[in-house]
């Protein structure tokens, strides 16, 4: 590409800007307009994302590159519809050896937990020896040894929650805290509690496919996690003996009633203490977690966000 300006971090691009620099991009789709063909890409790095358009030589940019690929791109950022995207002249997959030396570096461009995933793995170590119960820790600690390489880097969602490298654990180690101090006030079952906590959502580890870009595997969107959960702490229930029935139905059903309503995907509702517990913290977390990232993503200079279609209002940015 010709030499111009190195544009800053997505968070810090304004509609004046032009230039190039490195992305992930983790959505490509073709699509047709009133003047033809053109392509619409997601673009990320690990200060945010930015939505991007190729107008032009799109037959042959279209090969260059393809969604969950890191690429070096070439373009001018402006506003459309009072949002900023990216207008993108030139586009290519990055040659790692060769872009090395112009700056690019893949912790860069992936969005991660703000906390270190070693520590936060401990944390959970911590929390599964804390569960009293035998059978609780041993299905507990079945499924964290089986799935540990995805547990310490999955992100806990494709976009709404917790979207980034080790948002899963992030995101499971919250509730875990929360729910813990809750099913404390409200003499509730701790173990119960704790065992949903960490593995209401742990199908989304077979829902969601993730290496630096995040996208829905074939069992995810024909299945969905809720579905894949279950299955997944049934089987890990059968390699534990004599493990009581009750028990497990309890907990199957913090996973399967974990979004509080038939209407939000639950095949069933909360009817234990227990489930009501989880499935609240659990809602209080994303939704925490979407209102710190539109502010932390917003760029208008009003004390203000734009309006967030997902919480249906604006935010005070304080």
């Amino acid at each position: 590409m010709p030499s111009m300006n190195h544009l800053p971090s997505i968070r810090k691009l304004t509609a004046d800007m032009s230039g190039w620099m490195f992305c992930l991009c983790t959505a490509k789709e073709l699509r047709t307009g009133k003047a033809g063909d053109f392509l619409s890409l997601t673009l990320q790095d690990a200060t945010g994302r930015i939505f991007a358009r190729v107008f032009d030589d799109v037959q042959n940019l279209k090969g260059e590159f393809d969604a969950g690929e890191f690429v070096k791109l070439q373009g001018r950022a402006n506003l459309f519809n009072g949002r900023l995207q990216f207008v993108v002249e030139r586009i290519r997959r990055v040659h790692p050896d060769q872009d090395r030396a112009a700056g690019f570096r893949e912790e860069d461009l992936v969005p991660s937990a703000p906390r270190p995933l070693d520590e936060m793995w401990a944390e959970l170590q911590t929390v599964v020896t804390g569960v009293g119960n035998p059978f609780v820790r041993a299905l507990i600690e079945r499924i964290v040894g089986e799935y540990e390489a995805r547990l310490r880097i999955w992100p806990a969602a494709q976009v709404v929650h917790h979207a980034y490298r080790g948002g899963f654990l992030e995101h499971i180690l919250q509730i875990a805290r929360v729910a813990a101090m809750l099913a404390d006030a409200y003499q509730a079952n701790r173990d119960i509690v704790i065992a949903g906590a960490l593995l209401h959502d742990i199908g989304k580890l077979q829902e969601l496919a993730y290496e630096t870009a995040t996208s829905y595997s074939r069992e995810g969107n024909l299945l969905g996690h809720i579905s894949l959960g279950l299955i997944m702490v049934r089987d890990a229930s059968r390699a534990i003996p004599d493990f009581p029935p009750e028990l497990l139905t309890r907990i199957e059903h913090t996973v399967l009633s974990h979004h509080g309503s038939m209407d939000f995907g639950s095949p069933v509702e909360p009817m234990t203490v227990e489930a009501f517990i989880l499935s609240m913290a659990d809602d209080l977390d994303a939704k925490v977690n979407q209102v710190r990232q539109a502010i932390s993503e917003d760029t208008g200079e009003g004390e203000f966000t734009a309006y967030h279609s997902r919480l249906g209002r604006v935010l005070y940015k304080g």
